[in-house]
């Protein structure tokens, strides 16, 4: 053939154009082949799954956090609006519905451009369908060489991909897969992180803000660049107007919509309850161990679990609201207290301990640095950023500057649950998940102080001591107990005053509760503890009617339940079902509660009337004067020896409610009981709290419920003068400034 060409020129052009397209005929068979690296086949493309982000509900409805690898939630072609559809297919691929996979004409004349022109701005050619090749096989070489090759390998995946699913398959693989940046991946992702609602409710300027974004998912990023993503999405409602998707008259009033997100980040440290999804994530992981174990496969990061919870959405943000309002301003009055001669500042030794605790000194002793080279280093100051109720701050600071700055805030632990199953409602671990993970609610093991009282005095009961017994509030100092001497709060005279015990509890007494728990004896007192849900280990000491043993506060509010429970106490529970990605249940939980009463109904009764009289004339009556909340309440403050705990148990017919607040620290406390007394640092969060509550008709059910009417004998039993006075002639021949002396008698 060649011999006929008469110009040489010609022929040798001819002949290299013709040994390139054998080359190229070559190159393509050989990645065909798999010479460059395997092709998936055609079964494998049709039976690829997503690894999907598992999804955590409230109990009302509303995604509050996910856990994965990929943020990724799969849609079907149904859900996505035509609006949608229209926008990607007009600005990414326009002869999407004509091409079986690849563009030729588009691919000559970006080529063209490209090779001939230089024109690098030319796009790269690829279809819709080709991009869903490389979201599903992503490419990981950089060098030129290899770009021709992954281009050739789309290809064919694309070709193939063609010829398993149907265009609309197709679509919908690629909106499920494609990236949005940030880690997120899919449309419905993104649609939720940005505007806050599900891909088909998305209107048409938010789906073209969207479709925008796949051009360069961080340059038009809505949030990083809003006038960049304003002008992309403008651009696809323009390529929508040339598809015929939109008149000009649409397009016009579309463009003079501002850019208006509803951005939702569900990032594992802020949101919403973090502290309530760690501890749900936990248990995730625990039961999905358990089936694995039986055969089954899931993994809380990639299988798409869905969560159901326990939590209410609109209590919890109330609650948070509540909680942060109130430690912002307590804050700001426990630092005023100390003022310059604060233990994070004065005390040398406590913060040298605390430093070296951290785990940046640690890691430079492991470095052979000695101990000065050490505290050298952790002394040099530079930018940092601390952070405190009003925000963040750069400040110019050293590591140990931190540690002080951080050692003196307050914390807190919180959670509402339904006494009846023990499905909680709130939880709230600490003040900032950010920097403080540690979670007061199912971590930490505090002293429970004055709280612990009413499982006493339900023992007394409980052992035939009537109501109206009285005991004396005068102090005793215990000979066998090394002279240990419990002492009341205030100073009020005392030596003369008989307690009732509806008086000595409501006023939290803590002379006579030590007597209550003598008359009781230790071991009535413990054994009702655990009939009432107690489990941690309390100590076998007259101590412990003081509420010296330390329990988890979840443990308490489960315990605190067999009040309004028909005497039965519950274990709280955060997860009401999983389900996989179709909705298929695939574990429902049931409320763990105790199958036998602790105590009496008339005990239950005599208590509840008790706890009523803390709140109405007690250690919590600001719970009426100063929040003015009439609702039916039952409850008990409680304080630690030395400040070092503030606690505040509500009790209501259908919600028990448990507030601490206190330091990580042991060492340092409330400056006076005043500030640290339950009733001024932790009855405020519930108040606060419950007066939202009272403001909304849909929790009506809860803070409009009534306690049972007591029986006519209980009243009856507790129809006694709250407080005796000794007669004259005991007073006149006891020495009211002399302490007495005994042996404790247990029981």
């Amino acid at each position: 053939m060649f011999k006929k060409i008469k110009s040489k020129y010609l022929k040798y052009v001819l002949i290299g154009i013709g040994t390139l397209l054998i080359a190229a005929t070559l190159f393509v068979f050989s990645v065909y082949l798999g010479v460059w690296g395997k092709l998936p086949s055609k079964s494998e493309l049709a039976g690829f799954e997503y690894q999907q982000a598992s999804e955590v509900y409230t109990a009302d409805s509303v995604l509050i956090g996910k856990y994965y690898l990929y943020d990724r939630q799969p849609i079907a072609y149904s859900e996505f609006p035509q609006h949608l559809l229209d926008a990607l297919v007009s600005i990414e691929d326009e002869r999407y519905y004509e091409h079986s996979g690849i563009d030729y004409p588009s691919l000559l004349r970006v080529g063209f451009k490209t090779i001939l022109m230089q024109d690098q701005s030319s796009g790269g050619g690829s279809t819709l369908t080709q991009q869903l090749a490389k979201n599903l096989y992503p490419r990981r070489e950089r060098k030129k060489t290899n770009i021709t090759v992954n281009k050739v390998k789309e290809m064919i995946i694309a070709s193939r991909l063609e010829s398993i699913f149907s265009k609309d398959e197709i679509l919908t693989h690629y909106l499920n897969t494609v990236s949005f940046g940030d880690n997120t991946f899919g449309i419905e992702s993104a649609s939720l992180k940005f505007f806050n609602k599900k891909t088909s409710q998305l209107r048409i300027e938010e789906a073209a803000v969207l479709v925008g974004m796949l051009k360069a998912t961080y340059g038009y990023n809505p949030r990083v660049y809003p006038e960049k993503s304003l002008a992309r999405r403008n651009l696809v409602l323009q390529s929508m107007v040339k598809n015929d998707f939109l008149s000009e008259a649409e397009k016009d009033s579309l463009t003079a919509i501002p850019l208006k997100l509803d951005y939702r980040k569900f990032d594992y440290t802020d949101g919403i309850a973090p502290y309530f999804r760690e501890e749900v994530r936990k248990k995730l992981i625990k039961w999905a161990k358990s089936e694995n174990e039986k055969g089954n496969e899931y993994n809380i990061y990639t299988s798409g679990l869905k969560i159901y919870t326990t939590l209410n959405y609109k209590m919890q943000v109330m609650a948070e609201g509540a909680m942060k309002k109130h430690m912002s301003k307590l804050q700001k009055s426990f630092e005023d207290s100390y003022g310059k001669r604060a233990p994070w500042i004065q005390n040398k030794k406590l913060v040298e301990k605390v430093v070296r605790g951290t785990p940046h000194y640690q890691k430079l002793l492991k470095n052979e640095l000695s101990t000065s080279e050490v505290w050298d280093s952790l002394s040099q100051k530079r930018n940092m950023v601390l952070t405190d109720w009003s925000g963040d701050k750069t400040v110019n600071a050293s590591t140990i500057d931190s540690v002080q700055h951080y050692m003196k805030f307050l914390n807190t632990g919180s959670m509402g649950i339904n006494p009846k199953t023990g499905a909680v409602h709130t939880w709230i671990g600490g003040i900032d998940f950010k920097r403080y993970k540690f979670d007061h609610v199912a971590q930490a093991q505090r002293q429970v102080g004055s709280t612990f009282k009413p499982i006493v005095y339900t023992a007394a009961l409980e052992t035939g001591i009537p109501p109206c017994a009285y005991f004396s509030a005068s102090e005793v100092a215990y000979e066998n107990l090394k002279g240990w001497s419990p002492s009341n709060s205030g100073n009020k005279d005392e030596a003369y005053l008989n307690y009732s015990m509806e008086e000595s509890l409501s006023k939290s007494v803590n002379t006579v509760a030590v007597k209550v728990l003598e008359a009781t004896g230790i071991e009535n007192v413990l054994n009702q503890a655990k009939k009432m849900g107690v489990f941690s280990k309390l100590p076998n000491q007259p101590s412990v009617a003081l509420g010296t043993g330390e329990i988890y506060l979840n443990e308490l509010a489960g315990a605190y339940a067999s009040y309004v429970n028909n005497g039965k106490a519950v274990l709280p529970y955060l997860i009401e079902t999983i389900t996989n990605q179709n909705d298929s249940i695939l574990v429902q939980f049931e409320p763990k509660r105790a199958k036998k009463r602790a105590f009496s109904k008339q005990t239950q009764q005599i208590m509840l009337e008790m706890m009523k009289s803390t709140i109405n004339t007690g250690t919590a009556k600001r719970i009426r004067s100063t929040y003015k909340l009439n609702n039916d309440i039952a409850g008990k403050t409680g304080t630690t020896q030395n400040n070092k705990d503030a606690w505040f148990v509500a009790l209501t017919p259908k919600l028990v409610h448990i507030t601490w607040v206190g330091l990580d620290n042991h060492e340092i406390g409330f400056k006076s009981t005043s500030l640290g007394q339950g009733a001024n640092a932790a009855l405020p969060i519930f108040a606060s709290w419950y007066q939202q509550l009272n403001k909304h008709k849909e929790f009506n059910a809860i803070t409009k419920a009534r306690f049972e009417k007591p029986n006519p004998f209980v009243l009856d039993q507790l129809n006694c003068e709250p407080v005796k006075r000794d007669g004259f002639f005991k007073r006149l021949f006891t020495n009211p400034k002399k302490k007495k002396s005994k042996k404790f008698r247990n029981g």
